[in-house]
């Protein structure tokens, strides 16, 4: 009896020493077909993410085109033309977010962007870029990067865009936004945007992110003849507005008043 009881045991253990191999190898083979089934999903979840997005800029877009028409008594844009629509439709603002997956992210209206700063609503961006009306071989001047994304759509229109920024943070993170989104053609400077960028002018178009109490005279300078400057004007704290100043073949400015708006103060260096 007890020497059956140990031949028995001898036995299992014996079995238990051959199935465990299997096993392991068992366990192995599922783990690798989680593996491949993660990897062949994981594009399909990505994918599914993108078109999603897309369908949320397509929305957004639809309302802009709808506020153009709009406005188009005050602004003088009768509607949105094919190519900033196309920009608009092609920049991803959520990645100019600090949060990409925020649900709000292509709302049409402004959002923060940290430090006291803001994106600003996706139909101003289409409007002001209407204004400056820029073309695939012009040369564009940003004042007030930001998180990047006025820039990215300009840079969707223009051969090059020189782009500055006065709060270093936000112009690090722009910087990496863009190249993360494929902007190769965007320059960000940090510095002063009052003085513009002259070393890379003279631009055909200019457009301010910022109110600043009169037009900067420096901006002007650098606009070349035939160029727009799209800049609200006012003080920091009442009411801005947007305005559109043009020079002409000869260097005769002529300005005029678009539309009431709100936007953040063009901050200046203290030097």
């Amino acid at each position: 009896m007890t020497i059956a009881t140990t031949s028995f045991r001898i036995r299992r253990v014996q079995r238990c020493r051959h199935e465990r191999p299997r096993r392991a190898e068992a366990g192995r083979g599922w783990r690798f077909l989680l593996s491949l089934t993660s990897l062949v999903l994981a594009p399909v979840v990505v994918a599914g993410a993108e078109e999603a997005r897309a369908i949320e800029r397509a929305r957004m877009v639809a309302e802009i085109r709808t506020m153009i028409t709009q406005t188009r008594g005050q602004t003088g844009v009768a509607r949105l033309s094919a190519h900033v629509e196309a920009a608009m439709l092609a920049v991803p603002r959520h990645l100019f977010l600090d949060d990409p997956d925020d649900p709000s992210a292509y709302a049409n209206h402004p959002l923060p962007i940290g430090l006291g700063q803001t994106i600003s609503q996706p139909y101003m961006v289409a409007l002001m870029t209407e204004l400056a009306a820029p073309g695939p071989l012009d040369r564009v001047l940003e004042i007030g990067t930001g998180s990047g994304y006025q820039a990215a759509v300009l840079a969707e229109l223009a051969a090059r865009v020189e782009t500055i920024e006065i709060l270093e943070p936000l112009a690090i993170e722009a910087r990496e936004r863009l190249a993360a989104a494929g902007y190769e053609n965007v320059r960000v400077h940090a510095g002063d945007g009052w003085h513009g960028v002259p070393e890379q002018g003279p631009y055909d178009a200019i457009v301010v992110t910022a109110v600043a109490e009169a037009l900067p005279p420096p901006l002007l300078e650098q606009l070349r003849p035939g160029g727009r400057i799209v800049i609200p004007i006012g003080p920091a704290f009442g009411a801005h507005d947007l305005m559109l100043y043009s020079k002409d073949a000869a260097g005769a400015v002529s300005e005029r008043w678009i539309l009431p708006v709100r936007f953040v103060p063009l901050t200046r260096s203290e030097d």
